[in-house]
Order: C-alpha cells, then structure tokens, then sequence
C-alpha cells in the first residue's frame, strides 16, 4: 500500500484544485457566436475568452450552423432566438433575460442548474434544457461492475444539495447512501461506509469541500476503498478511475438535442452525458489489487463520425 499512500500525498493538491473547478468536463468554455441565415437564429453564449473556449466555440457553431439552416418549423418563422450557454455564469446570465427564447445549458453541473433554475418561474422551465458536465451515476455504476466483474458494496456521501440523486442511485448495483450535513464531522461519514469497498464520489461541493478533502483521501486509502470519481482529473490525482465527456462528446450531444428539437419544436428534460469515454489509473487499481480488463478499460459510448 505504500505507493499509494505516496501517489495520493503527492497529487492531493492537484485534486483539490480539480474539485474546486468544479469536476466537469471543460471548465473553461466558449466565446460569443451567432447565425442568422432565413429562418433561424440561434447564438452561443459564455463569460470568458480562453483558447479552451475558442476550440469549444468554433466546433460547435460547425456543428449548429447545418442543423439550423434547416429550420422551417412554426418555431423558426417566429424567429425565437435559441441560445446554447456554456458555464453556469453564461447560463445564469441568459436565464436572467426577459425574452421568448429557448435556452440549452451545457458545461454545467447538475447541482448548479439546479441552484440556478430554482430561483426562475415555473412557465421559463418549459424552454429551457440542459446536459450537464458530470457523468451519469447510471455509467459509473456500470463502470463499478466492469471494474470489480464481482458484487461489491457501494457507497456515496450526499448532502441536501444533491439529495435530489438518490432514485438515480437505486438500479442493478444498490448503492449506501450517507446523509451528511454541512459542518458536520466528514469521518463520521468516513466511517460510516468504511466497510464499503467503492466510493461513488458525487460533484456535491457541500461534502467534497477543502476543509474535507485530506480526510475523505486518506480514509478511503487506509479503508482500502477504490474511488469513482466525477472528472478525468480527478482520476490523475488518484481516484480509480471514472467515465468522463470530452468537448467533442458534449458538442455532439448539443448537436442531436438541436436536431431533435429543429425536427419536433420538444425540448427533452435535462439530462446527463450521452458520449463518454473511460480514464483508470492504473497505479491505483494495482495498489488496490484491482484486475482491470479491456471491457472497463473501453467502456464508453462515441457519437457517429461527422461527415466532412
């Protein structure tokens, strides 16, 4: 167990900093872009200008531009603007408008749309939705079962502000959950679901806080836990491993959720990733005595090649 003790002392601020990120994939998201050819409109919407942002930006208006040049529905010919907002300071802007728009929020974790949405009427629901940035317990819990290819006891610690995950947590793989409330001892939890041998670690900012990090890192290791975390960061700085969306995962989701909607003028509810892809660090999964075969290995889901 010695070099896993090393590894995590060594990554445990890197870690850190990949949980306060925020845990999604690509943090750092779009600049401004705008189409408007006959019959549509439609303008992606962010707070920052980074060279991640341009990359997002300018691959996605590639993929929008040919969905909605397409678009003769009753919805087109009242000419509602359709804006897609990456990050929650570019979707919490956006829902602030007073407009009959449609709103697709993605780079954004499930808590902080919810956090965000909770504040707006009921009526401007109905024209927005979401992908959100981490991945869905539904794969992680599948990844658990390819990992362990045995039953294993599952745990997660959630607080209030993601209680609202528990029915996702109740399918084929039962998972143990522990309620934990903010300011409250985190090894009480810790040692809660000690006897537990996975921890399903959630993007709860509430339990994966700065003040608990070194307790959660060092309690899983001494209880021998495998960790699943929620970004491919945090894999690198020592969880087991995880599924995790790339940009052009989450572009491509975009870009079947626009598709769908130019074709049916439905929004579908907010949802989780539908492409993903695996990260295991393999130094861990030795030190925990973990046989990794090619099926987790290359456990994903990749969205069909795009036409040139």
């Amino acid at each position: 167990m010695r070099p896993l003790r090393s590894l995590w002392r060594r990554r445990l601020s890197a870690l850190a900093l990949a949980l306060l990120a925020g845990g999604a994939a690509g943090a750092a998201v779009p600049v401004p872009a705008a189409g408007d050819q006959a019959g549509f409109r439609f303008q992606i919407v962010t707070a920052d200008e980074t060279s991640v942002t341009r990359r997002i930006a300018e691959d996605l208006y590639k993929r929008l531009v040919p969905i909605f040049g397409g678009f003769r529905t009753e919805l087109a010919q009242k000419r509602r603007l359709v804006y897609v907002t990456i990050g929650p300071v570019a979707l919490r802007n956006t829902a602030a408008r007073k407009c009959d728009c449609v709103i697709i929020a993605a780079y954004t974790s499930s808590q902080v749309w919810r956090a965000i949405t909770a504040e707006l009427p009921a009526a401007r629901l109905y024209n927005m939705t979401a992908i959100y940035g981490e991945p869905g317990p539904a794969d992680q819990l599948k990844l658990v079962s390819l990992l362990y290819r045995r039953p294993v006891r599952v745990a997660a610690i959630i607080s209030a502000d993601t209680a609202y995950l528990k029915p996702l947590l109740d399918g084929a793989v039962p998972v143990e959950i522990e309620d934990y409330n903010a300011g409250a001892d985190i090894n009480y939890a810790l040692n809660r679901v000690g006897q537990a041998q996975v921890l399903l670690a959630m993007p709860d900012r509430t339990v994966y806080s700065a003040e608990n990090f070194r307790n959660i890192l060092l309690s899983t290791y001494r209880h021998n836990q495998g960790v699943i975390g929620f970004s491919a960061d945090m894999v690198r700085a020592g969880a087991l491993a995880t599924t995790f969306s790339n940009i052009e995962h989450i572009n491509a989701h975009i870009a079947d959720l626009a598709n769908d909607f130019v074709a049916t003028g439905d929004l579908p509810p907010p949802q989780f990733p539908r492409y993903f892809r695996t990260i295991v660090n393999e130094g861990v999964a030795r030190s925990l005595q973990v046989a990794v075969s090619d099926d987790a290995r290359k456990f994903g889901r990749e969205p069909h090649p795009r036409r040139p």
